[in-house]
C-alpha cells in the first residue's frame, strides 16, 4: 500500500480567475495518477476533506469528474470546491473497499454517507469455568500450609476457586477476553437483560457477583423463587451446574432441539431408578425451555446467526434497520440513520455511473453498502445477511477476507427469511417517518424563532444558537455550560463546560462575566483581523447567530458590558426571563440593544425552542457542578478549604474517621479528639461540614 500525496494548489497565473488556476492545478495532478487499484482524498482550500472514494484504475476514475460539465448538481459543486487530492494505491478491490471506509469514519467527508459510531454492543457472558491446575494447587498447598499468613492465602485461593467452579451469566460491554465465554452481539441491553432471564428461569445460572457468592451464608431470594440452583450454599454440586452451564451455552448456539431430547432422557434415567426429585428437576426445566420456545416461535433454526438489514429513503433521510438473529433466536432491532444521504448519494451514484465499473445502483443500495461497510469495520460478521436491496460483491468478498469466513447477502428471501425481512421493513418505515416528524417540528421551532426575532440567516439549517447558564449549590463548585443549538438539533460534542474561579461565591453576575470573556475573548480578535484582511470566517471561528443567557435584565446588563468591551454586535444577546410566578410557558425574553420585552405566548413554537435549549443548558451546568461537588467531597479537598487545615490535619481526619463522610458524620467531641484539632476547630469544621 503506497501513499501518494499530491502538492496543494498553487495558482499558475495570479491575475487568472480562481477557479481556472484551481481546475489546472488538479488537472495536472490527475494526469499524473496511476492505472492502479487505489483509494483518493479530495480536499477543499481549508484543508477540509471534501469526498473519500475507492477506484479499480485511479486514473480513470479520478478523470470521469473532470471529463464532463457536471452544471448545478450536488457533484458539480464538489468538483468546483476541490483544491487538491491525494491517493492511496493498494493491491486489490478488496483492500480498497477496507481502506475507504476506514477513512470514511475516521474523516467524515461531506460528500459520503456516514454512519456515526454508535456505542459498543453488548453482549452475554458466561465466566470461564474452573481450572483444574488450581484445584491441583488447592490440594498441594493444604498440607503445606503451616503459618497463619498460608492459611489466609490458601482461603483466598479456594473461595476463587470455587467462584470459577460456579461460572455467572453477566451482562457485558466492551472488549472481549477470550478467557470466558461470549454471546451476541445483541441489538440493545434489554436484549440482553432478556437472555439473562432467561438463562435464570431454564438453567438457573447464578447472577450474583464472586464478593456476594463468597459470602452467602443462606440462600438469596432468587433461589427461593426458582431462579437460582443456589450454588453458593451448595444445593447443587459442581458437575451438575457444570451440566447446566454446557446445556445453556449449546442453547444460546442454537442447539435447543437436541438439547430437549438430552434433558428427556435423562429424566427418563433418573425416573428408572426411582430418583423422582432429580427427574422432576429435568422436568420442569423441559416445561420452561418448551414454554420459551413456543413464545418466540423457533421452529426453524437452520439459520443460526442472521443480520436483516432493511433501509428506507424518504425526505432526503434514511433509515437502515439492523435485526439480528443468534443461535436461530430473534433478538430485535435497531435502527441507524445516516447523514449527508442525498449529497453522497447523488455524489457516488455519478462516481459509478462514470467510472466504468458496472451500472449504477439505486439510492437505498448505496445507502446499504455505506452501513455494511463502515458498521462491519468493528463489529462481527455473521455468515449471512438478509438484505431489502442488491448489495455490492465486492464488498461482500472484502468482508470475506477481512474476516476469513465467507460472507453471503441474500435480497430476495423465502420463508421464514422473508418474514424477518418483512418485519424489518415494516421498522424501518416506522423508524423513519418519526424521525421526519421529530424534524419537521424541530424546523418548524427554528424558522418560528427566527422570523419572531428577525434573525435572517442565508440558510435556515445554520441558523447557530450558543446558550449560558451558571450553577452552584450556596456558591460551591461554581460551574458555567455553553450549550450549542445547530442544523435544528442540539449538539452534544460542541458543549463546553467552565470552572468559575476568583469570585465571590454566589455572584452569578460575576460569574457571568466571566465565561462570556473566555468563550468570545479570543474570539473577537480573531474575528477583528478577519475583518481587517477581508475574510469571513466559518464553522465555529464564527459569532453565533444567537446568544441566550439564562436570567433577566441582570445577567442581560452583565453580557451587554461585556460584548460593549469585546467590540461585538449587542443585537445577538438575549435574556430568558423567568415569567411571574416562575411558571414555565410565561418567561419572556430580554434584549441587551434597548428593545422592548417580548412574551412569545404559551403556545409559541419560538418559546418551544428557547426552552428546549435554555433546560438543556441547565442540564448540563448542574450535572457538571455536582459531579464537582462530588468530587470535592470525596477526596477531602472541602476539608482543606477550611481555615487552619492544612494536608496534615486534614490526612489525621480521613484516617480516623474514614473519609470526609465519616468526618461529617461525627460530632465536634470527635473531632475535637483528633491529634492537633482544638476545640475551636473541631467547631469550625462540623459548621463548614454542614
Amino acid at each position: 500500500m503506497t501513499d501518494t500525496p499530491l502538492p496543494p494548489t498553487q495558482a499558475a497565473n495570479p491575475t487568472a480567475p480562481k477557479e481556472a488556476a484551481h481546475n489546472e492545478q488538479v488537472l495536472r495532478d490527475v494526469t499524473a495518477l496511476p492505472a492502479l487499484p487505489g483509494v483518493y482524498r479530495y480536499f477543499d482550500a481549508q484543508g477540509q476533506v471534501l469526498y473519500v472514494g475507492k477506484a479499480i484504475n485511479l486514473k480513470r476514475r479520478v478523470s470521469s469528474y473532470f471529463s464532463k460539465n457536471h452544471g448545478g448538481t450536488r457533484i458539480g459543486h464538489m468538483v468546483s470546491k476541490i483544491a487538491r487530492l491525494e491517493t492511496t494505491v493498494v493491491r486489490s478491490e478488496a483492500e480498497a473497499l477496507l481502506l475507504e471506509n476506514n477513512l470514511i469514519k475516521t474523516l467524515s467527508p461531506k460528500y459520503n454517507i456516514l454512519f456515526r459510531d454508535d456505542k459498543s454492543y453488548p453482549y452475554l457472558k458466561i465466566g470461564a469455568p474452573a481450572r483444574s491446575s488450581i484445584d491441583t494447587k488447592i490440594v498441594a498447598s493444604d498440607a503445606m500450609a503451616t503459618s497463619v499468613g498460608d492459611q489466609n492465602e490458601l482461603k483466598k485461593l479456594s473461595l476463587k476457586v470455587t467462584a470459577e467452579a460456579f461460572p455467572q451469566v453477566s451482562y457485558y460491554r466492551g472488549a472481549v477476553d477470550k478467557k470466558h465465554h461470549y454471546f451476541g452481539p445483541y441489538p440493545s441491553a434489554w436484549a440482553v437483560k432478556e437472555a439473562i432471564l432467561l438463562m435464570q428461569k431454564v438453567f438457573r445460572l447464578r447472577t450474583c457477583e464472586e464478593s456476594v457468592f463468597a459470602n452467602r451464608t443462606r440462600p438469596c431470594l432468587l433461589y427461593q423463587i426458582k431462579r437460582c440452583s443456589g450454588p453458593c450454599v451448595g444445593h447443587i454440586s459442581a458437575a451438575d451446574y457444570a451440566q447446566s452451564v454446557a446445556d445453556a451455552e449449546r442453547f444460546l448456539n442454537g442447539d435447543t432441539h437436541e438439547i430437549m431430547r438430552e434433558l428427556q432422557a435423562r429424566m427418563m434415567a433418573h425416573a428408572d431408578k426411582l430418583e423422582f426429585e432429580q427427574a422432576a428437576e429435568l422436568r420442569n426445566q423441559l416445561a420452561a425451555l418448551s414454554n420459551v420456545l413456543h413464545q418466540q416461535s423457533v421452529d426453524n433454526v437452520a439459520d443460526r446467526d442472521v443480520d436483516i438489514l432493511a433501509v428506507k429513503v424518504q425526505g432526503g433521510r434514511a433509515c437502515v434497520n439492523l435485526a439480528m438473529v443468534r443461535g436461530g433466536r430473534h433478538l430485535g432491532d435497531r435502527p441507524y440513520f445516516p447523514v449527508q444521504v442525498q449529497d453522497g448519494a447523488d455524489v457516488a451514484l455519478d462516481d459509478d455511473a462514470g467510472a466504468d465499473d458496472g451500472p449504477p445502483c439505486s439510492v437505498e443500495s448505496q445507502v446499504l453498502d455505506a452501513f455494511i461497510a463502515q458498521h462491519y469495520l468493528q463489529v462481527p460478521v455473521p455468515p449471512s445477511l438478509v438484505v431489502s436491496s442488491p448489495v455490492d460483491q465486492a464488498l461482500l468478498q472484502a468482508l470475506t477476507v477481512q474476516t476469513g469466513v465467507k460472507v453471503t447477502a441474500v435480497h430476495n428471501p423465502r420463508e421464514q427469511r422473508r418474514v424477518w425481512l418483512e418485519m424489518a421493513q415494516t421498522n424501518a418505515n416506522l423508524q423513519l417517518a418519526r424521525l421526519l416528524s421529530e424534524e419537521g417540528s424541530q424546523q418548524a421551532r427554528t424558522r418560528a424563532l427566527a422570523q419572531a426575532l428577525d434573525l435572517l440567516p442565508d440558510v435556515l439549517d445554520e441558523l447557530r444558537i450558543e446558550c449560558f447558564d451558571i450553577s452552584h449549590t450556596a456558591g460551591e463548585s461554581t460551574q458555567a455550560s455553553c450549550v450549542v443549538f445547530h442544523h435544528h438539533k442540539m449538539q452534544n460534542a460542541e458543549y463546553r463546560r467552565y470552572k468559575i474561579a476568583d469570585i465571590t461565591p454566589g455572584d452569578d453576575y460575576a460569574a457571568m462575566r466571566q465565561v462570556l470573556l473566555r468563550r468570545y475573548g479570543k474570539l473577537a480578535e480573531v474575528l477583528q483581523e478577519a475583518k481587517r484582511a477581508g475574510e469571513t470566517p466559518s464553522g465555529t471561528g464564527r459569532m453565533p447567530d444567537l446568544v441566550l443567557v439564562d436570567g433577566g435584565k441582570g445577567q442581560v446588563s452583565m453580557a451587554r458590558a461585556v460584548f460593549t468591551q469585546l467590540g461585538l454586535d449587542l443585537s445577538l444577546i438575549v435574556g430568558v426571563e423567568k415569567g411571574e410566578g416562575r411558571r414555565i410557558g410565561l418567561e419572556e425574553l430580554v434584549f441587551a440593544d434597548g428593545r422592548d420585552k417580548v412574551y412569545l405566548g404559551i403556545d409559541s413554537a419560538a418559546l418551544m425552542l428557547v426552552a428546549q435549549i435554555r433546560d438543556e443548558a441547565h442540564r448540563f451546568a448542574i450535572t457538571g457542578m455536582r459531579a464537582a461537588r462530588a468530587k470535592v467531597r470525596m477526596d477531602g479537598g472541602q476539608l482543606e478549604q477550611i481555615p487552619g487545615i492544612g494536608p496534615k490535619r486534614r490526612a489525621r481526619l480521613l484516617q480516623r474517621f474514614g473519609g470526609v463522610r465519616g468526618v461529617a458524620l461525627a460530632s465536634e467531641h470527635d473531632i475535637a479528639s483528633v491529634e492537633g484539632i482544638s476545640v475551636e476547630l473541631a467547631g469550625q469544621i462540623y459548621r463548614a461540614l454542614h
